[in-house]
């Protein structure tokens, strides 16, 4: 049983892979409460992706479960070819949910959205490399931004699909944000479809099946997809270090 988790300031989103399948997801855990479900279920290897938790504590607390415990860095083994020019600042939610979708679609090109806080768009290759892609700001964002640098304007918060010409204040931020938005998500994934032929677009992130049915090109909704990647990291580094153990050598 491999426990992936995908730890962040408040909560965590968990997920139970069994030979590779998911087989339990678990949303919106504090600390105490992660704890107490890992020691429930005692999973036999563990990842974690974090920016919030030191190593140094998530070994104290994890690693009596997996001595090998996993935290996705910069220089963890990744299934990836990353052609990216600072590798080091490159976000492990990025780097998972890439691996995600090589094993959603594996020897694919494949383009990742992510759209949350900030909305990425990641470029994998059908020879799993890594491109790299976009971050820009995400739909709250642009609302509260709005607000925060203006006199007057209200912060709203999305309110469905607005019409393209708004007839009120509100009205017309909705359709600056919420329009914007899909302008931008359908020329980018054109503009990719200019560099790679036949890409699977893959969404994830809170905001993801908000914009999902409004995106023109055929696309597929995985509200798991960084989990997946985990798990698949944690599998590959498992195998790598199985196959260079003295009993693996001594075999060959």
């Amino acid at each position: 049983m491999n426990l992936a988790i995908d730890l962040g300031n408040t909560f965590a989103k968990t997920g139970v892979f069994v030979d590779g399948k998911l087989q339990d997801l678990r949303k919106g855990l504090d600390y105490p409460t992660l704890l107490e479900y890992i020691d429930s279920i005692k999973p036999k290897h563990i990842v974690v992706s974090t920016v919030s938790y030191s190593e140094e504590q998530l070994k104290a607390d994890l690693g009596k479960y997996d001595p090998d415990l996993i935290l996705l860095q910069p220089n963890t083994l990744v299934p990836l070819v990353k052609l990216y020019d600072t590798p080091h600042t490159l976000g492990a939610d990025r780097v998972a949910a890439a691996v995600g979708a090589t094993v959603l679609f594996p020897q694919q090109n494949c383009v990742v959205i992510d759209l949350g806080t900030c909305n990425t768009y990641d470029l994998v290759d059908a020879d799993a490399n890594f491109h790299g892609g976009i971050i820009s700001p995400g739909m709250k964002m642009r609302f509260k931004a709005m607000h925060t640098f203006t006199q007057r304007l209200p912060l709203i918060e999305p309110e469905g699909y607005p019409d393209l010409i708004g007839k009120s204040t509100a009205k017309a931020m909705q359709s600056g944000v919420i329009n914007g938005l899909l302008a931008e998500i359908n020329g980018f994934i054109e503009q990719y479809e200019t560099l790679l032929t036949k890409i699977n677009v893959i969404l994830c992130g809170g905001d993801a099946t908000f914009f999902a049915n409004r995106i023109k090109s055929p696309n597929f909704v995985e509200p798991a997809l960084v989990l997946i990647g985990l798990n698949r990291i944690l599998e590959h580094n498992v195998e790598i270090k199985n196959a260079s153990s003295p009993d693996k050598l001594t075999q060959s």
